[in-house]
């Protein structure tokens, strides 16, 4: 996997749909204070909340917080997604604009514009899109990566084997290959073959992770603190999660939480970050990133991640 530390990711879905920009900025002001450094975000983000059907709200929001603080760019590395962004209002997925070259191409023009930068530290393709030549996808990632417009390029939701062949294509073509992926993954664990009920989850497997240590890709985690349900009690753990395992984790993560003096959220988040992947945290308060940031800080031993290898 990757050799770098990892970093807690601040997740941006919501700003302004159901964040509003002014408490997006001031979580973004939070975040770099607290020496945060990657946003995540998509150019389709939040077409379904948004009444305009379509995406773009929250690369504008991070668009109009760097212009509006100036250094703000060189503090964070900008991470955004084309795949899924409806090209029809309150048309998805009929005209989700997919991967080909144009619709690439395409779609990153207009995150720049939003986003008022000239380059885009992580693109990632959010989905797979079957209907088109995985080559044509890797040629035009690599493309962007060539222009200097896209720095690093990434599979979201991918299936290990489609990364591993998109790599071998970027390889026959000469291009940047895909070296990171980014998952759903979290402490806890649905049913064994159950489907989550949320359409277009993937699942981080062990295959992911097999390929991500053999090929030293990094690996970002998507509700990775399943919105909010490991602390709220109003915010229960989907049906799918109800099975002995969970209640065993749980009682680790009281236990771990307990010994630790720290929360279950921070102690989630430095396990993940214990497995070298880097968790992506949305956050809609200023209180939320500050207590996420501080997991970098929990220390989890090996005996700790025994005790949640064991029940899990």
């Amino acid at each position: 996997m990757n050799t770098t530390d990892p970093q807690i990711v601040l997740g941006t879905m919501d700003f302004g749909t159901r964040v509003d920009p002014d408490r997006a900025f001031a979580v973004l002001d939070s975040f770099v204070a607290g020496g945060g450094v990657w946003l995540d975000t998509a150019n389709c983000y939040s077409f379904w909340t948004d009444p305009s059907g379509v995406g773009g709200a929250s690369e504008r929001v991070i668009g109009a917080w760097l212009k509006a603080r100036p250094g703000a760019r060189d503090a964070v590395r900008i991470a955004t997604k084309v795949r899924h962004n409806p090209l029809v209002p309150h048309s998805h997925p009929k005209s989700a604009e997919g991967l080909s070259a144009g619709a690439v191409h395409a779609g990153v023009k207009g995150s720049l514009e939003r986003l008022g930068v000239d380059h885009i530290d992580m693109l990632w393709a959010h989905a797979e899109d079957r209907t088109v030549p995985l080559g044509e996808t890797v040629g035009a990632f690599g493309e962007l990566v060539a222009k200097g417009v896209a720095l690093r390029v990434g599979a979201a939701n991918h299936a290990a084997w489609r990364v591993e062949r998109a790599r071998s294509l970027a390889r026959e073509q000469h291009v940047e290959p895909w070296t990171a992926l980014q998952l759903r993954h979290s402490l806890v664990q649905p049913r064994p073959l159950t489907p989550v009920a949320e359409t277009g989850h993937r699942m981080l497997t062990a295959e992911d992770l097999d390929l991500a240590r053999s090929e030293g890709l990094a690996v970002w985690s998507y509700t990775s603190l399943m919105w909010g349900s490991y602390t709220r009690a109003d915010k229960p753990l989907p049906h799918t999660y109800d099975h002995p395992g969970t209640a065993q984790v749980l009682a680790v993560l009281d236990d771990v939480a307990g010994e630790l003096s720290t929360t279950r959220n921070q102690v989630v988040l430095a396990w993940l970050m214990r497995h070298g992947i880097d968790p992506i945290v949305g956050a809609s308060r200023v209180e939320q990133i500050e207590q996420a940031l501080a997991a970098r800080h929990v220390r989890l031993s090996d005996e700790h991640m025994a005790r949640f290898a064991e029940a899990r």
